[in-house]
């Protein structure tokens, strides 16, 4: 999929109207949303690592340990940095940013720095890093790469490929093994994961991981039932438990089966086209990153909402009420994708892009 401005603009117009809005495929905002990846993609400090050690010889900068995924805070925000603006390379490629943004990634796609990055994965007591959500990321940015028509796509996808693979066996080990979802609105959430998982293995033609996370979901979450989203959110999510939960479902169920059990799931959803049943979240303090969480939680929300509306038959009596809800949060979400503070500037662009582009539908 190649899209100039101008032509998706022109899809757009060919859109059902509830997939319209006005901050959809906006120029200026697409070059807001790479430049942020493109400031933190290798900017190595501040960083959070967040690994088990077992030697002095794990005392090491983040180039070092993971010489790709260096960037951008932390290993899964540099990992879907990486993943938005190979995505807006894809959709835009002849936006004024794509030069650079190309330039950025052939410095992270070596070979090289892709064996040290697999060598950090395998060493001893590393099995659990980044699981699920970073993983799922990795999956996701694959994926991207995969798709992309294109000679560098290629070599970038083959470049990380051995990566993609041992990812992919992490999760069909672990899945089996998993007696209970993870319901956190943060990293370790199953569902959001999930998600993206079976996205990927439905791209890369992975039959077996499309059965083992639609046998998963439904082991987890079918009988589920009476949810209320009164209960959301946590003061530092940056996802919703219940929202991520039928996204999830949605993927793999029918149209009648997921209209029903949605029915049973969440009873509260309005039949009368009113969203006061949930409203954005508020961030108090911008400066601090866990605080920061509630802008992506907007963002998150807006297009786990319109993958439910995606899922459902047509004319369900609920999508009015669903539709008015996502995009207040759109709104809310992408008006606060900035960059003025680092703490959400580094991870907030890949959200809006994931959402205004539609990936997950």
């Amino acid at each position: 999929m190649r899209l100039t401005l101008a032509s998706a603009m022109t899809f757009l117009m060919c859109m059902p109207a509830y997939a319209q809005t006005s901050e959809d495929l906006d120029a200026s905002a697409v070059a807001r949303f790479a430049e942020l990846a493109l400031e933190c993609l290798h900017k190595e400090y501040p960083n959070k690592i967040s690994h088990v050690m077992s030697s002095d010889e794990d005392v090491k900068p983040p180039r070092e340990l993971t010489p790709i995924f260096c960037g951008c805070f932390d290993w899964h925000s540099a990992v879907h940095g990486h993943w938005l603006l190979v995505r807006l390379c894809r959709l835009y490629p002849d936006a004024p940013f794509v030069p650079k943004a190309r330039a950025a990634l052939a410095e992270s796609f070596k070979p090289e720095k892709a064996a040290v990055e697999m060598e950090y994965l395998q060493a001893e007591g590393r099995g659990t890093f980044e699981r699920p959500y970073g993983l799922a990321w990795l999956l996701q940015l694959s994926a991207e790469l995969h798709e992309w028509d294109d000679p560098q796509g290629r070599e970038w996808a083959g470049t990380i490929e051995p990566i993609e693979r041992e990812t992919a066996t992490r999760f069909k080990q672990w899945l089996p093994k998993l007696s209970h979802p993870v319901r956190t609105g943060l990293h370790s959430q199953t569902a959001f994961a999930m998600g993206l998982v079976y996205d990927w293995a439905k791209s890369r033609g992975e039959r077996e991981m499309v059965e083992l996370i639609t046998q998963r979901a439904r082991d987890y979450h079918l009988r589920d039932h009476g949810a209320s989203l009164s209960f959301e959110p946590s003061g530092q999510d940056f996802l919703s438990p219940i929202l991520a939960e039928a996204d999830l479902m949605r993927r793999v169920l029918k149209p009648a089966e997921f209209a029903a059990w949605l029915g049973r799931f969440l009873p509260e959803l309005r039949l009368d086209g009113s969203s006061d049943w949930l409203r954005p979240a508020v961030v108090t303090d911008k400066a601090d990153g866990h605080l920061a969480h509630l802008d992506g939680l907007n963002l998150s929300r807006a297009w786990m909402l319109e993958g439910i509306i995606a899922g459902l038959p047509a004319g369900d009596p609920r999508i009015p009420g669903l539709q008015r809800a996502a995009d207040e949060h759109r709104h809310a979400g992408l008006a606060e994708v900035t960059g003025e503070h680092y703490e959400g500037g580094h991870w907030l662009g890949s959200f809006a892009v994931y959402l205004v582009t539609k990936r997950g539908i």
